[in-house]
């Protein structure tokens, strides 16, 4: 089949690999990316982890937190200039101020009574479009609660207080000193900005990603020519590694790799005075997961010249 050039470089700006590889992966899955990507991976051609979470959408992360319950909220807009303007920033804050009154969820802040206005979130929202002059929309919502305990916030690429282009929530369930605890938790609320952990757990790893890791390690570890029990015995040491790096508990802490998370956490009791356990904790970047069209600013001014 015919491999489109774009395609190509799509690939290739998403696994590192050469232009040549990128076209032959294409071909051997049909133009499938997701097989595409898994092709390279068992040659050993492309990096072990593509590049994920692409900001595809302007806007803002919006957090807000009342100690022992945090709300998050992503607004977007057409461009970043629309992001920076002061009517939309305080578009944003005031759903935030409704939202912690709502159970978290899209739906219920979507229908919350705006400030000040005997309209709906979602109304006001829509009638801000035609002032603004973009497209704008309340694209997700997510709460966490604790209790005892307290939920810390970070927020990334802070555009003003409390509103960036990521946000984490954090909650760390005690019964002992909340400051000592909210400090900690915002520690480890950095630490899943940086790293993106894809669970708490390794129970709470979805099957299916680490399958598909396996599957990968396992071909690449065939290709080695080893005996079966050796095979196996290698896969099993690289899935240790891979939860190692994607369970959050498990990860070396960005503040002191030389220990995990948890280790961080029972260090960290001492402060706090009490036990202490993470409870859960939500992260939201900016335009991950939205395909945005990318144009060439070039080619439209000569078709604009042309016209």
């Amino acid at each position: 089949m015919t491999i489109s050039a774009s395609k190509v470089k799509e690939l290739r700006d998403i696994t590192g690999a050469g232009m040549m590889d990128c076209k032959a992966a294409l071909q051997e899955v049909g133009g499938d990316m997701e097989a595409a990507i898994d092709w390279l991976r068992k040659k050993g051609i492309a990096k072990a982890d593509k590049k994920a979470g692409r900001t595809a959408a302007e806007g803002l992360i919006g957090v807000v937190s009342n100690g022992e319950k945090a709300i998050m909220v992503e607004v977007n807009s057409e461009t970043d200039f629309v992001a920076r303007n002061a009517d939309f920033q305080e578009i944003v804050r005031n759903i935030l101020k409704v939202a912690l009154d709502t159970d978290g969820s899209l739906e219920a802040v979507s229908a919350a009574a705006y400030p000040g206005s005997a309209k709906s979130v979602a109304e006001t929202i829509k009638d801000a479009i035609g002032t603004i002059g973009e497209n704008m929309s309340l694209r997700r919502a997510a709460s966490l609660g604790v209790r005892p305990g307290v939920v810390a916030t970070y927020v990334h690429n802070s555009a003003a207080d409390g509103l960036g282009k990521m946000g984490v929530l954090v909650a760390i369930e005690t019964e002992g000193d909340k400051e000592a605890a909210a400090a900690f938790g915002r520690q480890v609320a950095m630490h899943v900005a940086a790293t993106n952990p894809l669970a708490l757990t390794a129970d709470e790893v979805d099957p299916a990603a680490a399958e598909r890791e396996k599957a990968i390690f396992a071909d690449q570890a065939r290709q080695s020519g080893k005996p079966e029990n050796i095979i196996e015995k290698m896969i099993e040491g690289r899935m240790r590694k891979f939860y190692e790096e994607v369970v959050l508990l498990s990860q070396s802490f960005v503040m002191n790799p030389d220990i995990s998370v948890e280790g961080a956490l029972k260090d960290a009791e001492k402060a706090i005075g009490a036990p202490a356990k993470i409870a859960g904790y939500i992260r939201f970047a900016l335009g991950e997961g939205i395909e945005k069209e990318e144009t060439d600013f070039a080619a439209e001014v000569a078709a604009a010249v042309k016209g």
